[in-house]
């Protein structure tokens, strides 16, 4: 498998030493493989699989010897021999009332529980995986434009430099124009500074060393369309495949074989053994068999068996609890969608087109002098800053169906 994901990957790693591009399925393929947090949970379910074993295993048998230190008959030390005494114990703990079975169902529960936090975790970081990736994307095409009018702009002001020495232009058009530039490189910086927050993350996520360039298509952007299933029935899909309500049913199971076994520990185990005793009993070479147990009067294990009990009501109160905030966070993240949706289609289509129609045009009609110095920085600052809002309503439309995704549990789009 890794090997397979190494020939995958080696183009992508070829096309440039600084920089890996990468698709959203490549990344997640990635995030898998590398992350370290989910590398160290895998352990923790071995951890609890071992457990399981652990639970299952008998106690094991005890041996005692005790043989005479001085035989003042005989005045002979540590006299173990045929004349003298020696005594052997034998004996087994047997466990009563099924506590062996109750502990390792309850290891066994554990266990799961374990496997749930893997999946839970696994969710959260895709969650953040998806959205820093689409985040970084959209901020590179901010700054894609940003470089360009900057670039444009910089032609621009060189040219009125020139202009400014023939005294053709004032020194307020001149000073304008480098003012305009300089909140134009403070803008990109300040993008680029989330740029690189993103970045950190990213790699942070896929344990890489080299920068991170999304590969996103519009046939991509377009799969993210909301279900036509109702609110309902995306609330019992998240209440069915979220890792988080399983912990918390996990937890409430947990609690009531934990009752169980605190009940079966108020009953007394048995301890069954045979001793032999050479020459200290009635008769020589001595040979008996002995039950043991405890007598349950003073402490019948009551105030763990409360405490047990206590415990199921609580976390049954907080699965409830559990219950009614995914039905919220599934409505709220439906109606986030229709919101953004609706903001999206309202301005994307004909507004984008219209803006860049004005902007390739803008440049060279301010040169020929068809507009104003102030009309052609209004309308600079308002194009930088109305691309600038588009790429970002863009990156909160795909972030509210990861959203979905993550509060339903299920990758519900392709």
């Amino acid at each position: 498998m890794r090997l397979f994901a190494v020939f995958w990957l080696l183009p992508l790693l070829s096309f440039a030493q600084d920089s890996l591009r990468l698709s959203r399925r490549q990344a997640d393929s990635l995030f898998v493989q590398n992350n370290l947090l989910l590398l160290a949970g895998r352990f923790r379910i071995e951890a609890g699989q071992a457990e399981i074993i652990q639970a299952s295993l008998y106690e094991n048998p005890s041996v005692s010897l005790e043989v005479s230190a001085y035989n003042p008959e005989r005045a002979r030390v540590l006299d173990v021999g045929r004349q003298g005494q020696k005594i052997i114990a034998v004996d087994q703990l047997l466990y009563t009332a099924g506590k062996r079975n109750k502990r390792i169902a309850l290891a066994q529960e554990s266990a799961r529980l374990t496997q749930y936090e893997f999946a839970d975790l696994l969710r959260s970081l895709r969650f953040e995986l998806r959205t820093r990736f689409f985040e970084l994307y959209f901020q590179q095409q901010t700054l894609s434009r940003y470089d360009r009018q900057i670039t444009t702009l910089q032609g621009t002001v060189t040219a009125f430099e020139q202009q400014y020495d023939k005294n053709n232009v004032s020194l307020r058009e001149l000073l304008r124009l480098k003012a305009l530039l300089f909140q134009l490189n403070n803008d990109r910086l300040e993008i680029q500074l989330r740029q690189t927050e993103n970045q950190q993350v990213l790699r942070t996520l896929l344990s890489l060393e080299q920068p991170i360039q999304p590969l996103v298509d519009d046939g991509q952007l377009r799969s993210y369309r909301l279900p036509a299933e109702s609110v309902d029935s995306l609330r019992e899909r998240a209440l069915r495949q979220r890792a988080d309500v399983q912990v918390s049913q996990s937890l409430t199971r947990q609690a009531e074989l934990n009752y169980n076994l605190q009940k079966a520990l108020a009953v007394p185990d048995l301890r069954v053994g045979g001793v032999y005793d050479q020459a200290g009993s009635y008769v020589q070479n001595y040979l008996g068999v002995s039950v043991a147990m405890e007598l349950p009067f003073l402490n019948r294990n009551q105030g763990a068996i409360k405490a047990a009990r206590s415990q199921i009501g609580y976390q049954k109160q907080l699965q409830t609890q559990k219950t009614v905030q995914v039905n919220q966070e599934v409505t709220a993240a439906v109606q986030k969608i229709r919101e953004v949706e609706r903001t999206v289609q309202s301005v994307e289509s004909r507004f984008s087109e219209q803006f860049e129609q004005l902007n390739q045009g803008l440049f060279a009609n301010f040169q020929k002098r068809n507009i104003s110095l102030l009309e052609f920085i209004d309308l600079i600052e308002t194009y930088n800053e109305s691309t600038k809002e588009l790429n970002r309503l863009r990156a909160d439309r795909i972030s509210a169906y990861e959203e979905l995704n993550y509060v339903v549990g299920e990758e519900l789009f392709n």
